[in-house]
């Protein structure tokens, strides 16, 4: 359950900053980095945990070194864009676990998805007999990922009030 959120300061930001790039920082080196004492630091991760800024944790995995040598983004059109065909949608992709990623876009293509795969042919199966064999999908467009230049998870976080990185403090 989220409780109401707290209003965020320099600390705050600060612990939010660290905590998005390392989740496996101690509270010591948390506490040390935000310039204040240990008890205080895990009270603030605690009131930032339930109050709905942190969502959770986990460790950032090699795809290639688990066998994952290709990355796809499907672009999916629908027949119908019903409220309730849209979440039927998201809840088929949602038990595939090569697909990583699924955003719902305005514009041409209905649905944005990530998708893992050992190689091609293996992503050609999962396209032919999962993907457009799904009810009320019309279209699949396949763009083959060829590098990552940037991988930043999350947000920017800083230290200006109106939330502009351009005029961050810190």
């Amino acid at each position: 359950m989220v409780t109401q959120r707290v209003k965020l300061d320099r600390i705050d930001r600060k612990i939010l900053t660290d905590l998005q790039n390392d989740g496996r920082m101690t509270n010591v080196d948390l506490a040390k980095r935000a310039g204040i004492s240990a008890p205080p630091c895990l009270r603030r991760v605690r009131a930032l945990e339930e109050s709905g800024y942190i969502r959770g944790y986990h460790a950032e995995l090699d795809p290639v070194s688990l066998g994952f040598n290709v990355s796809v983004f499907a672009h999916v059109g629908l027949n119908s864009q019903a409220e309730s065909d849209l979440r039927a949608f998201e809840d088929l992709v949602g038990i595939w676990p090569e697909v990583r990623e699924c955003h719902m876009l305005a514009g041409d293509t209905d649905f944005l998805l990530k998708v893992v795969a050992h190689d091609w042919d293996d992503y050609q199966r999962f396209l032919t007999e999962r993907l457009t064999s799904a009810p009320n999908v019309a279209h699949v467009k396949s763009a083959l990922a060829i590098r990552t230049g940037k991988l930043c998870p999350g947000v920017p976080v800083t230290d200006h009030p109106d939330g502009d990185p351009r005029r961050d403090t810190a």
